[in-house]
């Protein structure tokens, strides 16, 4: 069992970074870096991105979950992650929150995929606490059973990152780009992007309110201390540690 909540002394850090629009792309690369680089409990929310990008997990086959032609067509940016997961079309809309910890961080949590993305429902599910029926459907964060939020995660040997793109809202024409993935989970059911998927905004009155109460669940587990973007950004140390990367358009082709 985790062990219950409480908001006291001797809690562990948790280094929390707040940013608005900042490139998915470094994003990705800030996010690799401290994972494997940094021996600190980290929280990025990154409230939207500077421009439309498609985002895949690293085994992802483009030919597979994106429409290559209209993608190649348009100049849509693909971005290759180093988690796995499923492939998503990020903008402003989206909002960005990760979670980078030792895997000691929270007692009683084993560093699995399954207790973490157990965890990570809990942790949501009192966020959204009287906005709409949250549920942790198979992968995806849903209201009733429709997807709001997509996941991904990665454990090393000593440290574990859960990071999730929520949809507070989405432009129905970039759902083009997507193909429905051969692998769908069972609750999707067949349905179509506009059928699978909700908005974040139809239940929320802002994303401030989202924002300041996910900082307010983390800090039941945490002691939290804000750092500036500025201050952890270091391209020479990212660039060491990439294998997030764009696709380049032979590579799509």
């Amino acid at each position: 069992m985790i062990a219950s909540k409480s908001r006291n002394v001797g809690l562990p850090l948790m280094n929390l970074i707040r940013t608005k629009e900042f490139s998915i792309l470094q994003q990705l690369h800030l996010e690799e870096r401290l994972l494997r680089a940094s021996s600190d409990n980290w929280c990025i929310i990154n409230n939207g991105t500077n421009q439309p990008n498609i985002v895949m997990g690293i085994s992802g086959k483009p030919e597979e979950l994106v429409e290559v032609e209209l993608v190649l067509q348009d100049q849509v940016p693909v971005i290759r992650r180093f988690t796995g997961g499923g492939t998503v079309i990020v903008d402003d809309r989206t909002i960005f929150v990760t979670f980078i910890c030792n895997k000691n961080a929270i007692p009683g949590l084993q560093p699995f995929p399954r207790p973490i993305m157990s965890w990570t429902g809990q942790f949501y599910k009192n966020v959204f606490e009287g906005y709409g029926d949250f549920q942790l459907c198979e992968n995806d964060y849903a209201f009733g059973l429709r997807k709001f939020g997509g996941n991904a995660q990665s454990i090393t040997k000593n440290r574990w990152i859960h990071h999730t793109s929520f949809l507070w809202d989405y432009d129905v024409r970039n759902m083009q780009y997507l193909k429905i993935p051969k692998r769908a989970p069972e609750y999707r059911l067949a349905r179509n992007h506009t059928e699978f998927l909700c908005r974040m905004k139809d239940y929320l009155t802002s994303r401030s309110i989202f924002i300041e109460r996910t900082i307010s669940s983390l800090e039941d587990y945490f002691s939290i201390k804000s750092t500036q973007l500025d201050c952890v950004i270091n391209t020479n140390e990212a660039s060491q540690l990439q294998t997030t990367r764009l696709l380049t358009k032979q590579e799509l082709e």
